[in-house]
C-alpha cells in the first residue's frame, strides 16, 4: 500500500472517530436502581443529566440505602456510556 492511500485511509478513520465521539457525547443513557426507585440519566461524557428520587426511597431513618440506590444507579448508567463507547470503537477498529 503506497503512502498517500495510506493517509487517505487515516483520514477517513479519523473522521468517523470524531463523529462516533460526537455521537457518543451526545447520547443519553438512563439506568434505574431499586426497582426505578432511583433513575439516573447520563451523557456520553459522563456527565449527570437527570436524577429523579422515588418520594418512597427517601427515609430519615436509613440514609444510607438511599446513597446505595444513588452509587448503584450511577454505575449501571457508567457501565452503558463504557459499552456503547467500547460497541462504536470496535466497529470503527475492525479491519
Amino acid at each position: 500500500m503506497n503512502m498517500q492511500k495510506m493517509m487517505k485511509e487515516l483520514q477517513k478513520m479519523q473522521t468517523k472517530m470524531t463523529k462516533a465521539q460526537s455521537e457518543l457525547a451526545h447520547s443519553n443513557f438512563e439506568a434505574d436502581a431499586g426497582g426505578g426507585m432511583v433513575k439516573v440519566v447520563m451523557d456520553g461524557t459522563f456527565n449527570l443529566v437527570s436524577l429523579k428520587i422515588n418520594q418512597e426511597a427517601v427515609d430519615p431513618e436509613d440514609v444510607e440505602a438511599l446513597e446505595d440506590l444513588i452509587l448503584a444507579a450511577f454505575k449501571a448508567a457508567k457501565e452503558k456510556v463504557d459499552a456503547k463507547s467500547q460497541e462504536q470503537m470496535g466497529g470503527l477498529t475492525a479491519g
